[in-house]
């Protein structure tokens, strides 16, 4: 075989793997890039549950350094965590961070997550997504499921399961983010 007839393979070949990709990811879109720490947050839609409804938008907190909890209100573990989320959101949400606590009860409306977030004091926002797209497109397995997301956009910390917020690791990595400048 001759040298350039080597290279003409070779060229065909890396194009067939480039189309094989390119037609890869827009078959199976977000699920051929993982989310975890050191990607950048996909993009998430919900719905305000206090007052009239607003759609909010993951760009609607551009800049901030947000803590963004899926979570559902028949969630046991969700319960248990919730407390310690409203811990940093009364020492840190003054200086800046913003929680984002996204409900994806299908069944349970808006009445019902009000009903849980006064039940346990929270102050933060409560979103709702019942379409479920938010589990899709963070790839979550199972509530709660936690990410925190730096002011660059980019998820600094992936949790599955429930965590202690108010632990001293858990304030440091916040305070730290917080001391980070924007853009």
């Amino acid at each position: 075989m001759t040298l350039r007839r080597q290279w003409t393979v070779t060229a065909v070949v890396v194009a067939a793997l480039a189309l094989a990709l390119f037609a890869l990811d827009r078959v199976v879109g977000r699920q051929f890039m993982l989310v975890s720490v050191g990607s950048h947050a996909p993009a998430f839609r919900g719905e305000t549950v206090d007052g009239p409804r607003r759609e909010k938008t993951l760009a609607d907190y551009h800049g901030d350094v947000v803590l963004l909890n899926v979570w559902a209100t028949y969630c046991i573990p969700c319960r248990v965590e919730m407390p310690s989320i409203e811990v940093l959101q009364k020492t840190y949400g003054p200086r800046g961070l913003r929680i984002v606590a996204m409900s994806i009860d299908d069944t349970a409306g808006d009445a019902a997550i009000r009903a849980f977030a006064q039940r346990y004091g929270l102050t933060f926002e409560i979103l709702h997504d019942p379409t479920g797209a938010i589990e899709r497109d963070y790839q979550t397995t199972g509530v709660p499921e936690t990410f925190v997301i730096a002011r660059d956009g980019v998820i600094r910390k992936k949790v599955i399961g429930a965590d202690d917020w108010g632990s001293p690791g858990n304030q440091a990595l916040i305070g730290q983010l917080l001391r980070e400048p924007a853009g």
